[in-house]
């Protein structure tokens, strides 16, 4: 699976719109999660507001590194050995990526179009591939 140069565009295009409310992206994306899948609260030991820093971090390098998407990949290895670490499964993509979805939703409101809304979708599943190719359970 990869990334037509649209999809990049467009994935690009809006997160740039939703970077600039990422304090309250990070905050609608926890929130969601946790309505999702209560349990996923106990593997977050630290500060949340810290953590939704890294998450809009993390996430603005890998929009920002999608013309090169083999370069994320090794990246990607990484951070899915340290999740697993963490305690995250591969039964946990579901709901991250579910909570993502709503995020965009509600941070770009009309500009959330099925287009913008399929290319994430698409990205999702190659970064969630990816990282559970390397975790065992």
């Amino acid at each position: 699976m990869s990334l037509k140069q649209q999809q990049i565009t467009l994935i690009q295009t809006s997160f740039n719109k939703v970077e600039p409310i990422s304090v309250k992206a990070a905050e609608i994306f926890y929130d969601t999660l946790f309505s999702y899948d209560p349990t996923l609260k106990s593997l977050f030991k630290g500060d949340m507001k810290q953590q939704g820093r890294k998450l809009m971090a993390m996430l603005s390098a890998a929009v920002k590194g999608l013309n090169d998407l083999e370069s994320l990949f090794p990246v990607l290895h990484e951070l899915a050995q340290r999740h697993e670490g963490y305690g995250v499964k591969k039964s946990h993509f579901t709901p991250v990526g579910n909570a993502l979805l709503h995020t965009l939703k509600v941070g770009l409101g009309d500009d959330f179009t099925p287009e913008v809304r399929a290319a994430w979708v698409t990205l999702l599943h190659i970064v969630a591939d990816t990282m559970k190719s390397k975790m065992a359970a």
